[in-house]
């Protein structure tokens, strides 16, 4: 059985009245690159997978998402931390990606979205041709600096 600790619901009183978020709250999120594609990843817990919306406008990812709280009629309430929300988070892609083929996943409170790197965007290689007709120089395209073959 739990105990009444008012001084509890006094501090959750004060947090609610000097809280000044009262719009959309930021999803807590990492990012990477791995080889081919970067892949995001958010905290959404909580979070009904159908009220995920994620959208792409020009080079702009935008995620959004509400967490909404049930309540019975006969309920009748102990103690109630978790607070509905709605989440926002927007990010832009630059250019280099292929925003046709983003996907997303959702699994045990985390949004996954895989952000493919466009065919363009990714190292080639360059061949220099002599006046033969033979390569001479191959040169390498990628982030890191590559030493030139002759």
């Amino acid at each position: 059985m739990a105990t009444y600790d008012p001084f509890r619901d006094l501090d959750r009183l004060a947090a609610g009245l000097f809280d000044t978020r009262r719009g959309p709250r930021r999803m807590p999120m990492d990012l990477y690159r791995d080889g081919d594609h970067y892949v995001l990843t958010a905290d959404l817990p909580g979070i009904d997978p159908g009220s995920v919306d994620i959208d792409v406008d020009g080079q702009l990812l935008t995620i959004r998402a509400e967490r909404t709280l049930t309540s019975g009629d006969d309920v009748k309430w102990i103690t109630r931390e978790r607070e509905a929300a709605s989440f926002l988070r927007q990010l832009n892609l630059g250019q280099g990606v292929d925003t046709a083929r983003i996907s997303a996943s959702y699994n045990n409170g985390v949004l996954s979205v895989t952000i493919p790197v466009s065919e363009k965007a990714k190292p080639r290689k360059i061949e220099v041709m002599s006046e033969g007709g033979a390569p001479t120089i191959t040169a390498h395209e990628s982030d890191a600096p590559q030493p030139i073959e002759q």
